[in-house]
């Protein structure tokens, strides 16, 4: 049976994209792992060694005592969607976020990590969203980040964000299996300079891969990428955004800001982040 990771922090962000979870789940007979993460608080106050133990017995049971509050919540969920059979089991952790998810991911074989999002609120980043995006960045694995905004709708068609290069088709393949589940049409779109030279194109090669698929290609020229793949979803009614994340060094990491994480925040619809 296939798996799916849901971290959540029991917000209405992280109940909304448990919906896409459970969907996903159904169509691909897969159990969903819920995992809430938590961390002790840091004391810094003087003389807290006597209270330390008491400070941390305290944290753990509040933890304990909330999520065994918020699981019932997720069943209902699932069962007002018509989805409570699906297998779900729960773990609470201590410890570090994204080092946990990447960790169970690699130990119980993960095939989707199903989460929210949430957008920017003007230049500083909410939490969850940060949290979203670094696990988009991070973690080897099939991310599907769920907008705040984003209501369940059946994915009918998925675009996907690439440049047509080699290095981008193992990712293309699995978006192509991700829509055949769906029974989804996949529109491809590479954004290139208004100055782009087409001598040297990589399409010929991506052509042979797509016969008897529902696919379509598009090259579009202009500077302003984020834009016209906004533009492309509404014109075309995407309901789910697709792309390769590539690996970036720190320098690069540190001075620029990834698509994905710029589209995290300004889209209503899924993200499927696959990573190389």
């Amino acid at each position: 049976m296939k798996k799916i990771l849901f971290p959540t922090d029991f917000s209405d962000v992280s109940n909304n994209a448990f919906i896409y979870a459970l969907k996903l789940a159904d169509s691909i007979n897969a159990a969903i792992i819920t995992m809430h993460v938590y961390q002790l608080p840091q004391a810094n106050y003087i003389n807290v060694a006597e209270y330390l133990h008491e400070i941390y017995d305290v944290t753990e049971l509040s933890n304990f005592e909330n999520y065994k509050d918020e699981v019932p919540i997720l069943r209902r969920i699932a069962e007002e969607n018509n989805l409570g059979h699906i297998k779900i089991s729960h773990a609470l952790i201590l410890g570090n976020l994204i080092h946990e998810i990447q960790k169970i991911t690699q130990q119980e074989h993960i095939d989707f990590v199903v989460m929210g999002t949430k957008g920017a609120t003007g230049l500083k980043e909410t939490f969850l969203g940060t949290v979203a995006t670094k696990v988009m960045n991070d973690v080897k694995a099939v991310i599907l980040a769920i907008p705040e905004r984003c209501k369940y709708q059946p994915i009918k068609k998925i675009l996907f964000i690439t440049q047509y290069k080699p290095e981008d088709i193992d990712s293309f393949m699995r978006v192509m299996a991700f829509a055949n589940i769906f029974q989804a049409h996949t529109d491809c779109l590479r954004v290139v300079p208004p100055n782009h030279d087409d001598k040297h194109d990589n399409m010929k090669d991506w052509n042979t891969l797509v016969e008897n698929h529902d696919i379509t290609f598009h090259t579009i020229k202009g500077d302003d990428v984020e834009g016209i793949i906004l533009n492309f979803i509404e014109l075309h009614k995407i309901n789910m955004i697709a792309m390769h994340v590539y690996r970036r060094n720190f320098f690069e990491k540190l001075f620029q800001t990834s698509l994905s994480k710029k589209l995290a925040f300004h889209i209503d619809i899924p993200i499927l982040a696959i990573h190389e």
